[in-house]
Parts: C-alpha cells; sequence; structure tokens
C-alpha cells in the first residue's frame, strides 16, 4: 500500500477506534450512574483512558476493545506494564486534588465492537502495585 492510495493507515484506524470504544464505555459508565470527570489524562509515565465519579469513589478507569473475540477478550490484554502506567498516571492525577482525597479505584472496561457492541465493566480490576 502507497501512502498516496487514499487508504486509512493502521494507527488512523487504531486510534479511531479506540475513541469509539472510549465513547462506547463513557455513556456505558454514565448508564450505571457513573459521573465522568475527565478523558485521556495524559502524564510522561502514562495515560488514564477516564476518570469517574462512581457514587463518591473516584475511579481510574482503563478501556480496552477489540473488532471481535478471535484473539481473546480485550480486557485480558491489560499486563503488568500496562497497569503500571495506569497507576502512575493516576497518582500524578491525585497531586492535583485537594485533600482529603476521596477513596480511588481502578476499573476497567472491555468494549467488544460487534453490531450491537459488548461492553463489560469490571470494578476494582487492578490494585497499585
Amino acid at each position: 500500500m502507497s501512502q498516496g492510495d487514499g487508504a486509512p493507515r493502521v494507527h488512523e484506524t487504531t486510534t479511531a477506534t479506540g475513541q469509539m470504544a472510549e465513547s462506547l464505555a463513557a455513556q456505558y459508565l454514565q448508564q450505571q450512574g457513573y459521573r465522568i470527570a475527565q478523558r485521556n489524562y495524559r502524564t510522561s509515565q502514562g495515560e488514564v483512558d477516564l476518570i469517574a465519579f462512581d457514587s463518591e469513589v473516584l475511579c481510574f478507569v482503563e478501556v480496552r476493545s477489540r473488532r471481535d473475540l478471535d484473539h481473546g477478550h480485550p480486557l485480558e490484554t491489560i499486563d503488568r506494564k500496562k497497569r503500571q502506567c495506569i497507576v502512575a498516571a493516576a497518582r500524578q492525577y491525585i497531586t492535583t486534588l485537594p485533600h482529603p482525597w476521596p477513596p480511588m479505584r481502578f476499573d476497567a472496561v472491555g468494549v467488544v465492537l460487534s453490531d450491537p457492541p459488548d461492553v463489560m465493566l469490571v470494578r476494582g480490576a487492578f490494585e497499585d502495585e
């Protein structure tokens, strides 16, 4: 494939897929009563896809997606290195908050981009390592 053939590049389609999955996840979380505080919080050490409140609990939410289940569920892709990056970004985020800090947890949302999409929420998916 040449650059000028008009076909989307892998990075562009991956980014668009990720944005679609994050939007579906945010919508699902809101339906579950979460209040979205921030999207795509980035630091030099990592990123948190969604930061939201579930009642009074501050949740750092990782969103993972796949087009189908041929290669496993998207939640299976959250490895130790990814968790460490999310934790590092969350630690940076909480330094911007006034004390006392609210209770916190790490949630994960897996989105299978089928028709209709399948969204799975795991509260307390992992802990600060």
